[in-house]
């Protein structure tokens, strides 16, 4: 009787034991859950081509006819995203947005999220700011990528929109230790 008791009492405790061990999984540096932080933070954080909105109309100088800005302000027209007009009497070129971009796109021309594929390697989690963080490298794949983000002359134009949308690029970001697992911090 009393070893049915003791034995009782010891799975109970074994019982207990892995339950508190899942319980604090979401909280041990692994890949899983760098992963779903990571993926959490970029479904509600865009890759975009401007890191603020540009206000429209937009109007470029013929002094800076062959510069990255208008390439890009082009590429957009191309696209169908914005209408040019040239005020050649003050030697300006102005841009506006299409009923389509305006509808569709903000100022700053998002173009889809990132999702991870693989998790390459994380530092050893060490106190940062009064939590304890590490830094994550993953390659990861865009999601959502509209059609007017995929020609060539926008790849041209933009050579991060290039960099993220082809192939499985590479890239490393900070994960911080919260209550409720790891996170991005903001």
């Amino acid at each position: 009787m009393a070893r049915s008791i003791l034995m009782s009492r010891a799975a109970a405790s074994c019982a207990l034991a892995l339950l508190l061990t899942a319980c604090n999984a979401y909280k041990e540096p692994s890949e899983k859950n760098f992963s779903g932080a990571i993926n959490g933070y970029y479904s509600e954080h865009n890759e975009c081509l401007y890191p603020s909105a540009l206000r429209f109309p937009y109007e470029v100088s013929a002094n800076d006819q062959g510069s990255s800005t208008v390439k890009g302000l082009d590429a957009l027209t191309d696209a169908g995203l914005l209408k040019r007009v040239e005020e050649k009497t003050i030697k300006v070129k102005r841009y506006s947005l299409t009923p389509f971009a305006s509808t569709r796109v903000n100022g700053r021309f998002c173009y889809g999220h990132r999702e991870v594929t693989s998790i390459d390697s994380f530092t050893p989690p060490a106190p940062v700011n009064g939590q304890q963080a590490t830094k994550v490298t993953y390659h990861y794949k865009m999601l959502d990528v509209p059609g007017w983000a995929q020609s060539e002359q926008m790849r041209t134009a933009f050579p991060t929109l290039a960099r993220n949308t082809t192939g499985q690029p590479q890239d490393t970001i900070q994960v911080v230790l919260t209550p409720n697992g790891w996170r991005v911090p903001e």
